[in-house]
């Protein structure tokens, strides 16, 4: 019977004999692959200069497309756009018939060379004539002042994406 009760006893202390020693320290994290460093790229609406007043480095440009650009009436203010935020007239915001919400543009007036940074939160401008079809960036009206167009309501403008958007 003594057997029997020290069975346990002995399994016991078996088993703590042959436990792995503790570390003290736990193992390093892993290394952290490297990520990309990307160019911070500047808000919609911001000036191209850092707080000295020197040049940010131009951001790359993904793509150029040229064409007419119109604003939106004060009409829609309050309206929800395509991507389902109101239109504010005061934000620097554009409507584009196929690039995704959120893509960040540089519109450059090519008549003043005067330029803005928006991001597409809307789709448009439509139409079938001639002269809707050659428009390719309908911009809030902030945006047309900012680009000195609102007296003349159209202009000849040079589109260059800087971030594609991940909205549709």
């Amino acid at each position: 019977m003594n057997r029997i009760r020290a069975l346990p006893l002995a399994l016991l202390i078996a088993a703590c004999a042959t436990a792995p020693p503790r570390a003290a320290d736990p193992p390093p994290a892993p290394a952290v692959p490297e990520t990309t460093v990307r160019t911070p790229l500047p808000e919609p609406g911001s000036v191209l200069a850092d707080s000295t007043n020197s040049p940010l480095p131009e951001p790359a440009v993904l793509e150029t497309a040229t064409g007419q650009a119109t604003w939106y009436s004060d009409r829609l203010a309050g309206r929800l756009t395509a991507s389902g935020i109101p239109y504010r007239p005061e934000d620097l915001i554009a409507a584009h018939r196929s690039y995704p919400f959120g893509t960040v543009l540089r519109v450059t007036n090519l008549k003043n060379g005067r330029s803005v940074v928006v991001r597409v939160v809307d789709r448009g401008p439509w139409g079938n004539s001639e002269r809707q079809r050659g428009t390719i960036v309908d911009l809030s009206r902030a945006a047309a002042e900012q680009l000195d167009y609102i007296r003349d309501g159209r202009v000849p403008v040079q589109v260059d994406v800087l971030e594609w958007g991940t909205g549709r």
